[in-house]
């Protein structure tokens, strides 16, 4: 699976910056490569699709903060620890939507911080609730202050 077979849509996160009522963010992610490789990353070895507290989505950055910088999203099989997918994306871009997540979560009695849609051809294949998004470093350190957290989880 090459990352330019994905594209990457968010929307619900522009009342960070403009004070509106919150709104749960989400992102919609479209595959249009092979679909068998996706739906296989995306099965456990019980023959199911993965359940969202089975996936984790994480950005790597490929520069400092503040730089105009692009990272790498990817949704990694929990148990595993194989990744499911992976594009590049700009860094600023998903800060603000871990901003909004975080917004939403302290605002909202909701349990997901956000939405994940993962479509294959543009037919919805899952949804996630999630609410946890991990940001490194471009060494692979954890930024904790960027990253979404939810209270009382220990990594």
């Amino acid at each position: 699976m090459r990352r330019e077979h994905f594209t990457l849509d968010v929307s619900n996160i522009d009342w960070v910056d403009t004070g509106e009522e919150s709104r749960k963010p989400s992102v919609a992610i479209d595959f249009t490569g092979p679909a068998t490789m996706l739906r296989e990353r995306l099965t456990g070895p019980d023959g199911e699709i993965l359940e969202a507290g089975e996936t984790d989505a994480s950005l790597r950055l490929q520069g400092s903060i503040g730089d105009d910088t692009t990272g790498v999203v990817s949704v990694t099989n929990r148990i595993t620890g194989d990744f499911v997918l992976e594009l590049n994306e700009d860094a600023e871009d998903v800060l603000k939507f871990i901003r909004a997540a975080r917004g939403y979560g302290e605002r909202s009695s909701d349990d997901g911080r956000y939405e994940v849609t993962i479509s294959l051809d543009g037919e919805e294949f899952v949804t996630y609730d999630k609410r946890t998004f991990l940001v490194y470093d471009d060494e692979g350190n954890l930024l904790r202050q960027h990253s979404l957290i939810p209270s009382g989880v220990e990594l």
